[in-house]
């Protein structure tokens, strides 16, 4: 017995000096532990999309972006992705909606393809990509069907991802990538 009351009666000094130690554990509950990784970055997890998928609307380019995005929001990626034609609000001004997307998303992933240089609307995508924050590490250049002297001016200064060579591989990549990203 007497063993049996010091166990209860230390075990109730624990419950007291953990009551003590906490603050106001009685009106809140306690916040699950975060694990310390890129994956739960605060930045990332504040966004609405991980990423924004920025393509021509020829449609090889709109085939080439819906299987990237497969890809990324497939089981156990499960990444938040936006595409313009898919997840746009109807009605709405092109220009506002990519802003507002451009500004919703961790990261920018442009696929640039000799159509997507043609046509003005890409470009203005690009820019506003730019804009939003040119050194930032947040855009990630995915090039296909094109050589390196067709890789645009503005661009110059980022490493791109080659999809010729290996389409999973950069697909695999613009996933790190976003993970990585803080």
């Amino acid at each position: 017995q007497k063993l049996w009351k010091s166990k209860v009666s230390s075990s109730a000094q624990r419950e007291q000096e953990t009551k003590k130690s906490s603050p106001s554990s009685s009106s809140t509950p306690p916040k699950p532990p975060q694990p310390q990784s890129a994956t739960s970055s605060l930045l990332r997890w504040s966004r609405k999309y991980d990423v924004v998928v920025c393509h021509s609307s020829v449609h090889s380019d709109i085939q080439e972006a819906v299987r990237l995005v497969s890809f990324l929001e497939a089981s156990p990626r499960s990444l938040r992705c936006f595409m313009m034609q898919r997840d746009a609000c109807p009605g709405g001004a092109i220009s506002t909606e990519l802003c507002q997307a451009v500004q919703d998303s961790h990261l920018r992933a442009l696929l640039i393809t000799p159509d997507f240089l043609q046509d003005d609307w890409c470009t203005y995508m690009m820019h506003q990509v730019l804009a939003e924050g040119p050194m930032s590490n947040r855009i990630i250049p995915l090039v296909q069907n094109l050589s390196h002297s067709q890789y645009p001016q503005e661009l110059r200064f980022y490493f791109y991802i080659d999809l010729d060579r290996n389409p999973d591989r950069g697909y695999n990549l613009v996933n790190t990538t976003v993970l990585k990203c803080e």
